[in-house]
C-alpha cells in the first residue's frame, strides 16, 4: 500500500502509519532514547507489536478506542505503534484536566481500554468511567511486563488495517472554549509526516527532542510522525522543563525540537549563560511565539526557528519564504487561503502597517483565516456535528483563527476567534497585546482576554506570570507600557492580574477561559487603571471588587461571564 507524495519521488512512500512502522522492522538505527534506556527502530516495532497483540486480545465490541494517560514515556510511543498495527485509535488524555473534565472527555471518546500508571490511576479511580477494573493497564505495575511477554510475536499488521482507519483523537487545547476531539486517520498523519519532512528538512540523521506532550498534535504530527518516516531518533523527556531543556539537548545531541509560544517564553525567561550557543540544535518548529522570543532564541541558542501556523484539524496552509518579515508566518500556500469577513463573506482588505508593525485598518483587514480548498483535508470532530458545521460553511474550511495579509502578501496570525476584543466600537487582537506585554523582562507568560464592560462592549484584562509578585514593580511596568508606541490606549489593559503561576493547558498555553471566569475573584493581586490620561494602576481592595460586582448587578448580570 503506497502513495507517492510528489511526482519526483522515487522512494517507496507508505500511505498509512502501520506500513511505515513495519518498514522499520530490522532497522538497527536508534529509534527511541530516554535517559534510562535506548531502543533501535527494530526494538520499537517489536514493542509496538506486543501492545498491538495485547490490545486485540482485550478488544471488546464497540469503538476500538484506547485512552492513554501518561507523561512522555516510552510506553506512549509503543502504544501509538501498537494502535497503528492493530487498527485501534489512541485518545491522548490530558492530565491537566479537572476531575469532571477527565471523566467527561473519557466518556466522550468511548474509551474501552485505558493505559496509565499508578499516579494516573489514583486520579481515575475516583471517577465514574463505566469501566471494569480489568480495562486499565498500569505500565508501572509489576505484572504489566509479564502480560506483554505473553503476547510477543513476529510483528505484523492486523487484517484490513489501512489509511482510512481512525488513528488519533486529538483534543483541542480548550484555551478559549470547551475542547473537542479532532479525528486523524492513519492516512492523514502519514501525509502530514511526508509534508513536514519536505518543509522542514527532516532526515534520518536527526535527533528529535520531544519535550511537548504526546497527547497533543504538536508532538505527534510535527515530530514523532516525521521521525518515523525518516527513521530518525526520538528522544523523550517526561515533561517540558525550561531549566532542563539545554542539559537534555546536550545529553541527547538533539538537532530538532518542537515548541509552543508559551513554552519558548518560559525558556527565554531562564538566566542566560555563557556558552548557551554551545549545543547541537539545528532547527525547531512551533507556533505562537512572539517575534522578540524568536529573535532572542536564535541569538542565544543558534538554531533556526520555523514559526508556523498549524492546528490538529489541519486544512490550513502557509508557505515559508526567506524574506518573511518579523511577526509574519509566510505567504499563503495557494490562492484558496484567504482572510474573510464572516458576515459579508468577502475577502478582507490588505493590512496597512505602520512603522511599529501595528495594523492601521484592523476593522477592515483582520478577519478569519479560511481555506477555500480545505474541506477534504478536515476529517471532522468525533461525535460533534455542530462543531463540524461551524468549520465547514459555504463549502469552505473556516479555521476559527484570526489573521491578516499585509500589502506585500505576507500572512499574519492574529489570535484565536475567542481572542477578539471590542473596545469602544473598535476591534483589537489579544495576541498583539500579549506580544507587547511579553517584552517586559519580568513577564514570563501573559494572557489577554475580554472583560465585559457592564454597559457596552469589552474592557481589556491581562494576566501576567512573574517569578515573584511581591517584588513586581507596578510603577516600572506602567512606565514600560506608556513607552510602547505599538500599544494604543484602547489596547492597554484596564485590569492587570499578577500571579506566580497562571493556569496552563497541558500543552503550555495560558488557560484563558478559566481566567475569564475568575475575573478579579482571585487571591492574586489585581490592579485597576481607573484614572484618565496615562495609565496609573492601583491594587484593588475588597471594597472595590464588591463595588464592581454591584455595578455588574446594576447593569445586568447577563454581561458578566
Amino acid at each position: 500500500m503506497t502513495r507517492a507524495v510528489n511526482a519526483d519521488s522515487t522512494a517507496t512512500q507508505y500511505a498509512d502509519i502501520a506500513h511505515l512502522l513495519i518498514d522499520r522492522l530490522g532497522d538497527q538505527h536508534p529509534g527511541l532514547r530516554t535517559r534510562q534506556q535506548d531502543w533501535t527502530w527494530d526494538g520499537v516495532v517489536r514493542e509496538s507489536a506486543a501492545r498491538a497483540a495485547l490490545a486485540l486480545a482485550m478488544r471488546r465490541p464497540g469503538p476500538f478506542h484506547i485512552g492513554v494517560l501518561l507523561d512522555n514515556v516510552p510506553d506512549f510511543i509503543f502504544w501509538l505503534g501498537g494502535a497503528a498495527l492493530s487498527g485501534a485509535t489512541i485518545a491522548g488524555i490530558n492530565p491537566t484536566r479537572s476531575a469532571d473534565e477527565l471523566a467527561a472527555e473519557i466518556h466522550y471518546v468511548d474509551c474501552q481500554l485505558i493505559v496509565t500508571d499508578t499516579a494516573g490511576m489514583t486520579r481515575l479511580r475516583a471517577l465514574d468511567l463505566g469501566l471494569d477494573a480489568d480495562r486499565f493497564l498500569l505500565v508501572d505495575d509489576p505484572g504489566y511486563a509479564a502480560l506483554l511477554d505473553a503476547h510477543r510475536a513476529e510483528p505484523a499488521i492486523a487484517p484490513g488495517v489501512g489509511e482510512d482507519d481512525l488513528f488519533l483523537l486529538l483534543f483541542t487545547s480548550g484555551t478559549t472554549g470547551a475542547s473537542k476531539a479532532v479525528k486523524c486517520s492513519q492516512g492523514r498523519l502519514a501525509w502530514t509526516a511526508y509534508a513536514a519532512s519536505a518543509k522542514f528538512g527532516h532526515h534520518r540523521g536527526d535527533v528529535d527532542y520531544c519535550c511537548m506532550p504526546l497527547f497533543h498534535g504538536n508532538a505527534i504530527m510535527a515530530l514523532w510522525a516525521p521521525a518515523l518516516v525518516n527513521g530518525a531518533t526520538v528522544c523523550l523527556t517526561p515533561k517540558f522543563s525550561a531549566s532542563g531543556f539545554l542539559p537534555d539537548v546536550r545529553y541527547f545531541g538533539a538537532t530538532f525540537f518542537t515548541y509552543v509560544g508559551k513554552a519558548l517564553g518560559y525558556l527565554m525567561a531562564t538566566p542566560e549563560l555563557t556558552g548557551d550557543g554551545d549545543n547541537t540544535l539545528e532547527r525547531a518548529f512551533g507556533t505562537e511565539a512572539s517575534p522578540e522570543d524568536q529573535v532572542e532564541f536564535v541569538r542565544r541558542f543558534g538554531a533556526q526557528l520555523f514559526e508556523g501556523y498549524g492546528s490538529s484539524e489541519g486544512a490550513g496552509a502557509v508557505e515559508l519564504a526567506p524574506d518573511t518579515p518579523a511577526g509574519a508566518l509566510g505567504r499563503p500556500a495557494h490562492a484558496g487561503i484567504a482572510i474573510i469577513d464572516p458576515e459579508t463573506l468577502r475577502e478582507c482588505e490588505r493590512a496597512r502597517l505602520d512603522e511599529y508593525g501595528r495594523v492601521r485598518n484592523p476593522d477592515e483587514a483582520i478577519g478569519e483565516v479560511v481555506n477555500k480548498a480545505g474541506v477534504r483535508a478536515f476529517e471532522g470532530y468525533y461525535k460533534n456535528d455542530h462543531a463540524d458545521a461551524d468549520r465547514i460553511r459555504h463549502g469552505w474550511y473556516w479555521t476559527g483563527d484570526l489573521g491578516y495579509v499585509d500589502t506585500a502578501g505576507f500572512i499574519y496570525f492574529a489570535g484565536r476567534q475567542g481572542d477578539w476584543i471590542r473596545v469602544d466600537g473598535e476591534n483589537t487582537s489579544a495576541l498583539v497585546i500579549e506580544r507587547v506585554l511579553r517584552r517586559h523582562p519580568e513577564v514570563i507568560a501573559a494572557g489577554v482576554y475580554a472583560v465585559p464592560d457592564p454597559r457596552s462592549g469589552d474592557q481589556v484584562m491581562a494576566a501576567l506570570e512573574v517569578a515573584d509578585p511581591a517584588t513586581f514593580d507596578i510603577a516600572a511596568f506602567t512606565a514600560f507600557l506608556s513607552a510602547r508606541p505599538d500599544l494604543g490606549s484602547k489596547a492597554t489593559p484596564r485590569f492587570l492580574r499578577v500571579s506566580p503561576h497562571l493556569p496552563m493547558t497541558g500543552s503550555n498555553k495560558v488557560l484563558k477561559r478559566e481566567l475569564q471566569q475568575e475575573l478579579w475573584r482571585t487571591t492574586d493581586t489585581v490592579y485597576r487603571w481607573s484614572t484618565r490620561g496615562e495609565p496609573e494602576y492601583h491594587p484593588m481592595n475588597a471594597a472595590e471588587k464588591a463595588a464592581l460586582e454591584a455595578e455588574f448587578e446594576r447593569f445586568g448580570r447577563r454581561r458578566l461571564l
